[in-house]
């Protein structure tokens, strides 16, 4: 695809999986011979391409951008900048993260050695962003990939093989409990205190934020339990004329655990009930079969469209640095 000056090509990834001809994700790169080792050089080539990319977008789910000259924060800041989305911030998430420039925040921070189960983008609550970006600035030594998977295909497998547990699901929705202690945890994958969460330290505008969300608190001695739902678990893509499945179940049921919390409580169905556990791992090994995992490169960039794709971390020996920006 050139359009005045640098180029921007598609390439192929050994990776990649082809879902209705289209290849998942998306992979473009300079153009070797209008590459150029200049970071302006890439966000003004971002502005330009920008439909181009889109549609590659609305078309795979998800796009990575590899071998644009990008090396340092600021250098993502300016290219996520360059797209012109609305930043969204990050309110009600359970992740640990730290402001590093302008709109881009550190990944998780949680452990290396721990794994992130696969979810949608703050699934949990109302208000969750349209788009994710990341950016690896320090490549892992081992692992660490970010699997990505399709979530209308996850959709359909699970409705094929466990209809009524779907339609229980399409009818009730799920709950989300979870405690926060005051200050964040770097040892816990959902550490994030409720400070941090609400930005705030004042406990009525937490109560204010948190109804704005359509979650409930109950204050402990040493924290706060949020309660959210019931929310839906499945949504319909007005885009792309499809149901996906848009939730953080599987997430919250094998991954939400500290010591404040058990995951088999994070998570039951809207009315209450318990999930069954049975289910809940088949679908994880669902999301393990139709997913891709792509080993990061420094300077690469992955968007995502946070209504197709849902996705995850696989543990790694350090270094590794993935920032993130989200939009709305």
């Amino acid at each position: 695809m050139a359009i005045g000056g640098e180029q921007i090509i598609e390439i192929q990834i050994p990776q990649q999986k082809i879902f209705t001809g289209a290849p998942f994700p998306a992979a473009v790169s300079p153009s070797p011979a209008t590459a150029t080792a200049v970071p302006l050089s890439a966000t003004q080539s971002i502005k330009t391409h920008k439909p181009y990319l889109e549609s590659l977008l609305h078309q795979s789910g998800a796009v990575l951008l590899r071998n644009f000259p990008l090396h340092t924060a600021s250098h993502f800041n300016d290219l996520v900048e360059a797209f012109g989305y609305e930043e969204l911030p990050y309110v009600g998430g359970a992740a640990p993260r730290t402001n590093v420039v302008g709109r881009v925040f550190t990944a998780n921070e949680s452990p290396p050695d721990q794994k992130i189960p696969f979810h949608h983008e703050m699934a949990q609550v109302p208000e969750f962003p349209s788009k994710l970006f990341f950016f690896c600035e320090v490549e892992p030594r081992v692992g660490g990939e970010t699997p990505i998977v399709l979530s209308h295909v996850v959709y359909e497998r699970m409705n094929e093989k466990y209809p009524e547990f779907v339609e229980r699901l399409e009818k009730h929705g799920l709950l989300y409990v979870r405690v926060l202690g005051e200050g964040d945890d770097p040892s816990s994958p959902i550490g994030r205190g409720w400070k941090s969460t609400f930005l705030t330290d004042d406990k009525a505008v937490a109560e204010e934020r948190a109804a704005k969300l359509g979650m409930k608190l109950e204050w402990l001695e040493d924290g706060v339990k949020s309660i959210m739902g019931p929310i839906p678990a499945v949504k319909y893509d007005e885009m792309r004329k499809r149901k996906i499945w848009f939730n953080s179940m599987v997430a919250a049921y094998t991954g939400w655990e500290d010591e404040r919390n058990d995951p088999v409580k994070a998570v039951t169905f809207g009315d209450g009930e318990p999930l069954p556990a049975e289910i809940i791992y088949d679908c994880l090994n669902i999301l393990e079969e139709e997913s891709v995992a792509i080993p990061w490169r420094k300077g690469d960039v992955l968007l995502l469209d946070n209504w197709a794709v849902l996705h995850s971390r696989r543990p790694f020996d350090p270094p590794r640095r993935v920032l993130a920006s989200l939009v709305k």
